[in-house]
């Protein structure tokens, strides 16, 4: 098990990684973040957060049962996964990847391989 210290820099490690944070959607605040260099990760956690909220609204609204696994945002230039934590679905990670170096599938193996092992 490990905790948000120990996963953020593991989270850079994916090929293509260039920020990621881990975010508490009640209240879209950070509970840590690394990486980020050109773009403001905490208003990145806050817009997300409505993103989450509004995903499951919808959900609830179409009476589906599920849980997310993750959410994928496709820009011209990056992908945007969020991904919320099966041991606490108030929580999610959130990271932003090069779509030039990053592999889409690995990237999302990783970050299922390391939300399952994350502890907060």
């Amino acid at each position: 098990m490990a905790n948000a210290k120990d996963t953020l820099p593991k989270l850079l490690e994916i090929d293509g990684c260039i920020g990621a944070c881990i975010v508490d959607s009640n209240s879209g605040m950070m509970l840590g973040a690394a990486g980020g260099t050109g773009f403001n990760l905490e208003v990145a956690a806050a817009g997300n957060t409505e993103v989450v909220r509004a995903k499951r609204k919808t959900m609830k609204a179409l009476g589906l049962s599920d849980a997310i696994d993750d959410i994928l945002i496709t820009l011209g230039k990056q992908y945007h996964l969020i991904r919320p934590l099966a041991s606490n679905d108030a929580l999610f990670i959130y990271v932003v990847l090069d779509k030039a170096k990053a592999n889409l599938a690995m990237a999302r193996y990783s970050l299922t391989s390391l939300e399952k092992d994350l502890v907060v």
